[in-house]
């Protein structure tokens, strides 16, 4: 009998790659408000929330606004977000993520979406993937951002398994100090230089096998 874990991935940069329309739609608010915005700039942006990213582009262009223009700037940069969405479909899925999921589901664990984003389950619907996740926590259902563990602690809850019988797959920096804050086992998805702060680190899932996820059902 394979003990059953708690399987969390992150969205963005992890199972589709959306992070390059957030930085379009960033990047056409930032020009409008005279600010340069940069994909180094973006980088800053990672597993950070919509709120926050805007402030982020704020002090990089040394911008003050009123409550009542950034509530206007976040609805734009969100409509125009979801006009890139409107096309998305299979193909975003990222390389090697769905034999991580067709195999985790086959071996009957439990798979939860622990995400900042607000779109994550129309995405999840676009992409056809929604059915493999027993539970989904989005920007919807948190008050905190990462590293704040709240969105993970939220999902292994609703999964009914402890944190330490979690494994959190993230992209981010925050998402992996989040992981780690949690007790949980944290895998990065990304660059050794970046994420390392995880547990284990690969640099997509194609380098992910079943020997490892079977180590991990088994720990």
């Amino acid at each position: 009998m394979i003990p059953k874990k708690a399987f969390i991935f992150d969205l963005d940069g992890v199972i589709v790659d959306t992070a390059k329309y957030h930085f379009l739609a960033w990047q056409k608010l930032a020009q409008e408000l005279g600010i340069e915005f940069t994909p180094e700039h973006n980088e800053e942006l990672k597993g950070v929330s919509r709120v926050r990213s805007l402030d982020i582009i704020l002090e990089i262009g040394e911008l003050k606004a009123s409550q009542e223009d950034k509530n206007k700037w976040l609805i734009q940069k969100n409509e125009d977000y979801l006009s890139y969405l409107v096309t998305m479909d299979e193909t975003e899925i990222l390389p090697g993520v769905m034999p991580v999921l067709n195999f985790l589901k086959e071996k009957k664990q439990l798979i939860a979406l622990g995400s900042a984003s607000k779109n994550a389950r129309p995405i999840l619907e676009k992409t056809g993937i929604i059915h493999y996740f027993n539970a989904i926590v989005d920007g919807n259902d948190v008050s905190n951002a990462k590293p704040d563990p709240e969105v993970f602690l939220i999902a292994a809850k609703l999964l009914g398994e402890n944190p330490e019988d979690s494994i959190v797959f993230e992209d981010s920096v925050a998402g992996i100090q989040a992981a780690n804050i949690a007790n949980m086992t944290s895998v990065g998805i990304g660059k050794t230089t970046v994420l390392h702060e995880a547990n284990y680190i690969f640099e997509d899932f194609t380098f992910i096998d079943s020997t490892f996820l079977e180590s991990l059902m088994n720990k």
